[in-house]
């Protein structure tokens, strides 16, 4: 056993006592009990007077501590009070101690302890409950996907069709088509996607109100329509 572990058992003992003597016993056992406690910390922590010594262990002898319930200590003065607090207490471990553990911390159902459902009912009313819980279950059968709407061009089926790799120009463009003005338009959107979505809608690859396809290869800022050929091609083998 530790020494915290025989340390905490003493001490707890001292408490118990304490309660006991506090309202039955004279003053002068109260006060025996607090200096040593008090003494014992000191040379636990090093700065006692006796730490380390023979002198101070002899003189630290723990007090005798009886082996009997609290409730049959006897007390002098005030004797009655004591023995009802000291019922009390003895009730109250004797009723931790018989308490039974828990499943678990987080307490799952004791349908996962078998002793514990052996204890609540029968084989047969284990089965019929079973069998009930069956009775209630539903299989949901799966139904075809919806379809999506159409939200606009489809730049899937646009790089699809399209031949001509990013850079190569296949279309007019006039000399408004600057780079700061194509940067600042394509500032706007939050990804090529859209921005390739917006061009179409509005003309594109043809015409190019917004200046999102200065270079006249027909997609717009920065989108590139090789990702999508590329998962085509690998797709189809």
């Amino acid at each position: 056993m530790s020494r915290v572990t025989t340390m905490r058992k003493m001490m707890t003992a001292l408490a118990l006592l304490g309660l006991a003597g506090c309202t039955g016993t004279t003053g002068g056992s109260y006060s025996a009990s607090s200096q040593y406690a008090h003494e014992r910390e000191m040379i636990l922590a090093g700065s006692g007077p006796a730490a380390g010594g023979a002198q101070g262990a002899s003189a630290l002898a723990a007090p005798a501590v009886s082996s009997q319930p609290l409730s049959a200590m006897g007390t002098t003065a005030g004797a009655g009070n004591g023995s009802a607090v000291a019922s009390q207490t003895d009730a109250m471990l004797n009723a931790t101690a018989a308490a039974p553990e828990a499943v678990n911390e987080i307490g799952i159902s004791e349908e996962n302890n078998f002793e514990a459902v052996g204890e609540q009912r029968s084989r047969e009313e284990d089965a019929a409950l079973i069998a009930a819980n069956r009775a209630r279950y539903e299989q949901v059968q799966p139904t075809a996907l919806p379809q999506r709407e159409a939200t606009g061009p489809n730049i899937v089926a646009y790089a699809l069709n399209s031949t001509n790799p990013k850079g190569v120009q296949i279309y007019q463009r006039g000399s408004l088509f600057t780079e700061s003005r194509n940067a600042r338009n394509c500032s706007k959107f939050p990804s090529p996607d859209m921005a390739q979505r917006q061009f179409l809608a509005s003309g594109g690859p043809q015409k190019d109100p917004k200046a999102l396809d200065p270079d006249g290869d027909g997609y717009a800022c920065s989108w590139d329509p090789a990702p999508f050929r590329k998962a085509a091609a690998a797709a189809n083998g």
